[in-house]
């Protein structure tokens, strides 16, 4: 057997492995293995694929963190369209529909199935010969954007499905892309702490999700899907709640809520169970979809011009409360933002007692026009998030004023700024600020930073009160002190060698976390990442320009101005040299990727609009990988001025006038060198463009529901 036959046959078993593994934890809650033997199985096959592209299967387990480039969504249609449901709020609007099934079906026997109505993004997938194909967004109903790169990273959603089963060898799923709960509130907590605006509920999120351009960030948002329709060219089961049991033997994800009804009382019966219930799930809902069963049923009732005549879909009215706005607080965050929060009298709103309701800025105050002492009405924005939505004014008590947003930091009196565009006020106190320093501190020691084991937010919070770590580098000396921690009440000697060890575990942490962990304002975990992986050490970080950062793929002019401003600050590099004595990793470790050539020593380009053959981001490795520079700006000292579509016409003019020669992506794939020059032709397998099939042509048959 040839080493390719060889290598082909490992790629081909540890795909289908992992693949194995992934249904059997995503979909039976069933661990065959650790995470950790996990982890190197799927370092094996990254290994494997890097080395061999051209043998990457097109579903491989590794699409999963995703990393595929997407300059446009192109589009396809729809081969069965997505119709909208009709809508009602009414339980009487159900009992007419249920008269209106009856009469249409002239008085034969049926029933119904209830399904719950996740509040996500209607979503289109096809497979063929069990392998996922094409993910489609829902558009205009007949038409709509192919997103199969992004759609890949969804873990709960299989690449290729179990074998056997009696499975269509070509059907389409239809269903719901969303983001947990547990998921949007922690995003939303790190767009609060950043200053950022909340995002308004968990579908908006997870439509925005599915149209970012890298799929790595895509990866990271941690969507989830559910099905609700299985879509074939022929009839292959007889009722709807046959195709929910196939869906989920083929090893889809399908909400165990759904249950068959009778009649229209097992219906209402239902809808009134999971009025409050529906609050406990860990997925945002707004109502019950209902459909007749019977499939031939369905076509025997038909369809109006909008909607079918057989489904229907029961809104939960938004729920709403009136309360007392008893008094505003304002917390800082760890990049000084400075957020209203308002303390209400507290009242019962959808499933949970509401105390406090977001105000998000002084903007939101002045336009509601709050007044202390006001009855506010509050619902929960996506029943996820309390928010004030008005004010009841015939109760305003006499003589109520309005309220006035704070001129100083309410932690540490510092007179407030307001940067020009942003719409929070700031406390610019960085370094003396106690909010702020422990929000620092909480952030440094969390999961996705050093996540030191023992040390949670509350454990390090109470330190920064005691005065004991007032900074990241203090961590490292509590080993130290444990004569000092013995001492502390609620601190056993069991917790104080959790500590020490998570604390000792921490100066493994990779660089990019480690740079994450370090709270420079707007650089998160993949902007950590993508500066970690271009300048492989703290050092070069520390001298390079705002310019040559922007240059770097997903960073951009304002993170690069804040990251070059954070490593100029004295105390901050003082801070870097104390984490570097405490043994912190602050490089990435391996050997730097092997330069392909040194064809464009010295040269300096800057890259503007959009490229046919490659992304951006392909290119500027390309550049950097044949000797070149990228820079953001142009000056007499720039080599070319790469010109792709839609390129700014001030960046031309001002090239022009510089002189600097305007070439085009091919202009400049012709200064490259010719393969055979190329001393390590390297690309990672994620950088690749991911080709979606031709549409299929759109033709009769069943019909695709949007719910």
């Amino acid at each position: 057997m040839s080493d390719t036959s060889a290598t082909l046959q490992r790629i081909q078993a540890l795909t289908e492995q992992l693949h194995h593994l992934n249904y059997q934890y995503y979909q039976r809650d069933i661990s065959e293995i650790s995470d950790q033997e996990f982890d190197q199985l799927l370092a094996e096959l990254q290994q494997l694929e890097a080395e061999h592209p051209d043998l990457a299967l097109p579903n491989s387990p590794t699409r999963r963190v995703g990393g595929t480039i997407t300059k446009q969504f192109p589009t396809a249609d729809h081969r069965y369209p997505m119709l909208s449901l009709g809508n009602t709020y009414s339980e009487d609007d159900l009992r007419e529909f249920d008269e209106r099934v009856q009469k249409g079906l002239e008085g034969a026997p049926y029933s119904y199935v209830c399904e719950l109505k996740i509040d996500g993004v209607a979503m289109s997938l096809r497979y063929e010969h069990g392998q996922l194909t094409q993910g489609v967004t829902r558009g205009d109903g007949t038409r709509g954007d192919v997103v199969t790169a992004n759609v890949r990273t969804i873990k709960t959603l299989p690449l290729a499905l179990r074998p056997g089963d009696n499975r269509p060898e070509d059907f389409e799923v239809r269903g719901e892309v969303f983001l947990p709960l547990p998921v949007f509130e922690e995003l939303n907590a790190e767009r609060e702490q950043n200053g950022e605006a909340l995002l308004a509920n968990p579908r908006n999120a997870a439509s925005g999700t599915l149209k970012l351009q890298n799929s790595a960030q895509v990866a990271a948002r941690k969507l989830r899907f559910y099905a609700y329709s299985l879509l074939t060219p022929g009839r292959h089961f007889a009722s709807h709640s046959a195709a929910l049991e196939a869906l989920t033997r083929y090893g889809l994800p399908v909400s165990d809520t759904w249950r068959r009804a009778a009649t229209i009382s097992e219906v209402l019966d239902f809808v009134h169970y999971w009025a409050k219930k529906r609050f406990d799930l860990p997925v945002a809902t707004d109502g019950i979809v209902i459909k007749v069963d019977n499939l031939r049923q369905q076509d025997q009732l038909g369809y109006t011009a909008k909607s079918p005549r057989w489904a229907i879909a029961y809104k939960y009215p938004a729920e709403a409360a009136r309360t007392r706005l008893n008094e505003v607080l304002y917390n800082v965050g760890r990049t000084g933002a400075v957020t209203p929060v308002a303390v209400l009298t507290p009242v019962p709103l959808a499933g949970t007692v509401v105390k406090r309701a977001t105000l998000h800025n002084a903007n939101q105050i002045e336009a509601l026009d709050l007044r202390l002492g006001d009855l506010v009405f509050v619902e929960k924005g996506g029943e996820i998030i309390p928010k004030i939505t008005g004010v009841d004014l015939d109760a305003r008590p006499a003589g109520a004023t309005p309220i006035q947003y704070p001129t100083a930091c309410p932690a540490c009196g510092t007179p407030l700024v307001r940067p020009e565009g942003e719409a929070h006020f700031r406390c610019p106190n960085e370094r003396g600020c106690p909010p702020q320093l422990r929000a620092r501190l909480e952030h440094y020691v969390s999961r996705k930073a050093l996540n030191i084991d023992g040390l949670g937010a509350e454990t390090v919070g109470r330190f920064f009160e005691l005065g004991m770590v007032k900074t990241p580098a203090d961590i490292y000396d509590l080993p130290a002190r444990r004569p000092e921690l013995v001492t502390l009440e609620r601190l056993g000697e069991k917790s104080i060698d959790n500590l020490i060890t998570g604390i000792e575990a921490s100066r493994q942490v990779p660089f990019p976390r480690v740079l994450f962990g370090m709270g420079i304002r707007y650089v998160g975990e993949t902007v950590a990442q993508k500066l970690a992986a271009h300048y492989r050490g703290i050092d070069a970080l520390m001298v390079a320009s705002a310019e040559e950062m922007a240059a770097v793929p997903e960073v951009g002019g304002v993170i690069a101005v804040a990251a070059a401003h954070w490593f100029q600050q004295p105390e901050n590099r003082q801070l870097i040299e104390r984490l570097r004595q405490a043994g912190v990793q602050l490089e990435v470790t391996g050997e730097a990727p092997v330069p392909a050539s040194d064809r464009l020593a010295g040269l300096t380009f800057v890259l503007s609009g959009v490229f046919e053959q490659h992304s951006r981001d392909e290119l500027q490795q390309l550049i950097i990988s044949n000797g070149g520079k990228i820079t953001g700006s142009i000056s007499k000292k720039l080599s070319y001025l790469v010109a792709g579509e839609n390129m700014g016409p001030a960046k031309r003019e001002k090239a022009l006038g510089f002189k600097v020669p305007i070439i085009s992506e091919t202009d400049l794939m012709a200064l490259l060198p010719a393969p055979d020059e190329v001393r390590s032709p390297e690309m990672a397998p994620e950088e690749e463009a991911l080709r979606p099939p031709a549409p299929p042509a759109a033709g009769p048959g069943q019909q695709g529901l949007l719910f």
